[in-house]
């Protein structure tokens, strides 16, 4: 499916806010409405900020109605998700995606999210974003330079972002596995990735630079997951790989685990193709948001993760 760009944002514009999957606390939901404002954006709240059901934003109909309405609205410019938690594989069979394909719009999301991130791509060809969210990183505290700098210029920027580096305050990525490969952007959090497989919606990581991030998940559990993508073939088939700073990944203190650093060693380095770590663009403070479904060039001579190509239209 060809890629449909959306249209960039613009000071004025109105920004929807909704909660795919858990809900969020309203003082941060607030905080982060409070910040998208002070940018020069307009907020129209979903729904489902108010909504709780369980450990979810309201029942599935209801997260799904919020997701379409906000697509449907001539008045909003743009979507960002509220936060993660758990819940947006339950939608993907609710959202109405020839409604998105008819109505695109900046979409921004990380973690949970990535099960949109996925269906949505394959559906409707929508370039969305990777990036941070509104009660998870804007309402927390004042988002750092890096992540306001890569965050606007993605979605109010008709230009490349060019190459994705680290904070000056952060070590530099690390090569695994140096080369240079070109494809299209995907991915998102390896968790729903793996948990995709076998449905209509498991990613094609064909030629495609496949992005992976997690958090809070230990050694052994990285090491599952990857070995689930490498018993399906999606890490063979992709033409590179990068994985973030994998947050709060650590071996339990005394154990005799591998660290993050030694599973991504033995499970990625000898793939074949090019493989960078700890970027950062996930469960840290400091996230450049990736838009997904937009070519890229991985090279170790050239600076890492280049972005080469713009995400929206004027």
């Amino acid at each position: 499916m060809h890629s449909l760009k959306p249209k960039r944002l613009y000071p004025g514009d109105t920004i929807g806010v909704i909660a795919p999957a858990s809900p969020g606390d309203l003082q941060s939901a607030q905080a982060g409405i409070n910040w998208l404002e002070s940018q020069g954006f307009q907020v129209r709240a979903g729904r489902t900020l108010e909504e709780t059901h369980g450990y979810l934003a309201g029942n599935d109909t209801i997260r799904a109605a919020d997701i379409n309405a906000m697509f449907a609205s001539t008045a909003v410019n743009g979507i960002i998700c509220l936060r993660g938690g758990y819940g947006t594989m339950r939608l993907l069979n609710l959202i109405d995606y020839e409604l998105i394909r008819t109505n695109p719009k900046v979409f921004v999301g990380y973690s949970d999210i990535t099960a949109l991130h996925l269906s949505i791509s394959q559906r409707t060809g929508l370039i969305t974003f990777h990036g941070p969210m509104v009660a998870s990183d804007m309402g927390r505290e004042e988002p750092s330079l890096y992540t306001q700098d890569y965050f606007l210029r993605a979605v109010t920027s008709n230009s490349p972002l060019g190459t994705i580096g680290n904070p000056q305050s952060a070590f530099p990525p690390v090569w695994i596995a140096p080369g240079t490969a070109q494809g299209t952007l995907t991915g998102g959090n390896l968790s729903l990735i793996a948990a995709t497989l076998g449905t209509p919606f498991e990613i094609d990581t064909r030629n495609k630079i496949l992005c992976l991030e997690e958090v809070g998940e230990a050694p052994y559990r990285i090491d599952r997951m990857l070995t689930q993508l490498l018993l399906a073939g999606k890490l063979q088939q992709a033409a590179g790989i990068v994985f973030d700073v994998c947050s709060g990944c650590t071996p339990e203190e005394g154990s005799a685990d591998f660290t993050v650093a030694e599973v991504l060693e033995d499970r990625l380095s000898r793939l074949g193709i090019p493989v960078l770590s700890c970027l950062h663009f996930g469960h840290t403070a400091d996230k450049a948001t990736l838009p997904l479904g937009i070519a890229a060039m991985l090279c170790s001579e050239q600076g890492g993760l280049t972005v080469v190509e713009s995400a929206t239209t004027d």
